[in-house]
């Protein structure tokens, strides 16, 4: 038995999200189909983030298992690509692993970038790929509050109501904003995220940069652990699974 990991990139516009459903057409349903055209056996992917619908990454991750060695690992790459191509859909690297890495569970680290347009004229180039903002982000707001999100907490606030994590405590470890231009870049890491913990942090931190919030309202959000006092959570199409450190 022989275990591969792949590393993908996708503009999820066009998709239910990475994980396979039933409502619709997902990111690792087209990968597993591919694999099985080409390698002639059924394959199933392990998604390293189970990224929502709307969702796009720069760096997703996910391995599987096969009796045969593959020796042309690059010659995989590229019929893969072939066919996936119009889906939008990249295959940017194919690792060897040893038989007991899981793509999910050997994580040490996930790595998220939301994108917002920060101007008054609409978008054309990045539609889909990032957040309009018409009102003016106030970026020193924006920092105070990365660093209250900061650190381990109760993110029962942030969490979706239909969320099967186990607890609701996670620790980020670093929030770094970044602005160039009319752009406004939001890194955020952690060993693990709950389900659109991302977008309503996101959200959060909109209200507060554009004064809709106070400081201590914002603080409020996360102290009372309330899911009906978050705001709402800001669009998938900003969001970007970007990496996965193992």
């Amino acid at each position: 038995m022989y275990n591969y990991l792949l590393k993908i990139e996708y503009d999820g516009t066009n998709f239910v999200g990475w994980q396979s459903q039933k409502n619709g057409t997902s990111v690792q349903e087209k990968i597993e189909k591919t694999l099985k055209k080409i390698l002639k056996v059924k394959i199933k992917i392990n998604g390293a983030g189970r990224t929502d619908k709307g969702v796009h990454a720069l760096g997703q991750y996910a391995n599987f298992k096969i009796n045969q060695h593959i020796k042309d690992k690059k010659k995989l790459l590229n019929s893969l690509n072939f066919f996936l191509s119009k889906y939008l859909i990249s295959i940017l690297q194919i690792k060897e692993k040893k038989i007991d890495f899981h793509s999910r569970f050997s994580a040490k680290e996930r790595v998220y970038e939301y994108h917002i347009v920060n101007r008054e004229g609409s978008l054309s180039l990045s539609k889909n790929k990032a957040w309009h903002i018409k009102k003016k982000l106030d970026i020193n707001l924006l920092k105070r509050g990365a660093r209250i999100l900061e650190g381990k907490h109760d993110f029962s606030a942030y969490r979706a109501s239909s969320c099967i994590a186990k607890s609701p405590i996670k620790k980020i470890n670093l929030i770094k904003i970044a602005k160039r231009g009319d752009r406004i870049y939001i890194l955020i890491k952690s060993k693990s995220f709950l389900q659109k913990q991302v977008r309503s942090m996101v959200g959060c931190l909109n209200y507060l940069s554009t004064k809709k919030w106070s400081l201590e309202n914002f603080k409020k959000v996360l102290k009372m652990k309330k899911r009906s006092l978050c705001a709402p959570p800001a669009p998938a199409h900003g969001l970007y699974l970007k990496d996965i450190k193992y």
